[in-house]
């Protein structure tokens, strides 16, 4: 049979206080003997005494959750954007609820749904793919606070926070070019989002700043991750002239590219160059080292988190549109092509 929830009247009869003694010595107040706190606290634990988030929601109009919304929580990218998050918040007394949306906006909806009913105090959302304004307009209208982490939403009026995508891969393109690299290739994002978009853009930008052109089919778009990066490798090595040096996305695809280099009989950072996006703990590490951007995860975790803070306690925004600046962070998978080194 279902076990009844103890509730704090039980526990304060069973020690013969009151239920707001036995209320004010399970949030360790003062007012109450450290005596007392101490023998609701064993008597509360006996019991199995759960503490009923709900109920306190009625009495105080919060709940103390956040909900944190991202598309790829397997990415370390994202993993270190929620932790500066969760860092953030746990300080403010905040109870964090992460969703994985997979870039799927029926998932996104239903987690926004269910946080809603349960009186989240805000959200942090990394938009899904095919997140429009009126998405984002229609959560806040219900009066739960929103902040924009990592892409945009055009024409959202929520406060956003993310790296600047579009300097991001004109600096690192703009790095290879000055390294002699005129056959260059990018592969990944998806380009429906800004931060696809953004990248992408930069790219071009810093091909057509050169007068160099892409190789049809040496521009590979919609992939993400690191399987997909190294099978992404046997097609950029049918064209001719064959890329010297190939931009990605992220790390996670530059780390697949670099693997399907080595199937290859090929060195990464000796045959061909390979740079990377977001500078995820550990890439400096790896072999060869990897030629990246860094793209201020935990800044994007802490501004979103005051966002946020701002909203719930009706304080005024730190900021409408923040764009943390991108560092280059030059290592060795970037060489000059191996003609230029002859």
């Amino acid at each position: 049979m279902r076990r009844r929830r103890v509730t704090l009247s039980q526990i304060a009869a069973e020690l013969n206080v009151s239920t707001a003694t036995v209320s004010l010595a399970l949030r360790d107040n003062p007012a109450v003997s450290q005596d007392t706190r101490q023998r609701v606290r064993e008597r509360a634990a006996d019991l199995g005494y759960i503490y009923n988030r709900q109920a306190a929601s009625l009495r105080t109009a919060r709940t103390n959750i956040i909900g944190v919304v991202v598309n790829d929580v397997i990415n370390p990218y994202f993993a270190e954007v929620f932790r500066a998050v969760e860092d953030e918040l746990e300080r403010e007394g905040m109870t964090i609820l992460i969703c994985n949306h997979r870039d799927d906006l029926t998932r996104q909806q239903n987690f926004v749904s269910l946080l809603q009913q349960q009186n989240a105090d805000g959200l942090v959302i990394c938009p899904s793919l095919g997140t429009t304004a009126a998405d984002i307009e229609q959560i806040t209208r219900s009066g739960t606070p929103v902040t924009l982490i990592c892409r945009d939403v055009e024409g959202a009026t929520a406060p956003i926070v993310r790296g600047d995508d579009f300097k991001g891969t004109y600096d690192v393109t703009r790095h290879l070019i000055g390294l002699g690299h005129r056959h260059i290739a990018m592969i990944g994002g998806r380009r429906r989002t800004s931060s696809g978009r953004d990248r992408h853009s930069g790219f071009m930008a810093a091909m057509a700043e050169a007068g160099l052109s892409v190789v049809e089919g040496a521009d590979i778009p919609e992939i993400t991750n690191s399987a997909e990066g190294k099978a992404a490798v046997e097609r950029i090595l049918l064209h001719e002239p064959r890329p010297t040096a190939i931009v990605c996305f992220n790390d996670l695809l530059a780390i697949g590219v670099m693997s399907g280099l080595y199937r290859n009989k090929l060195m990464p950072g000796i045959d061909i160059a390979v740079t990377g996006f977001d500078n995820v703990d550990g890439s400096e590490t790896w072999t060869p080292a990897l030629t990246t951007v860094r793209n201020g995860s935990d800044e994007i975790g802490r501004q979103a988190a005051a966002a946020i803070m701002a909203q719930i306690n009706d304080r005024p925004l730190p900021f409408d549109r923040m764009l943390i600046p991108p560092k280059l962070e030059i290592r060795e998978s970037s060489p000059p092509p191996l003609s230029a080194a002859r």
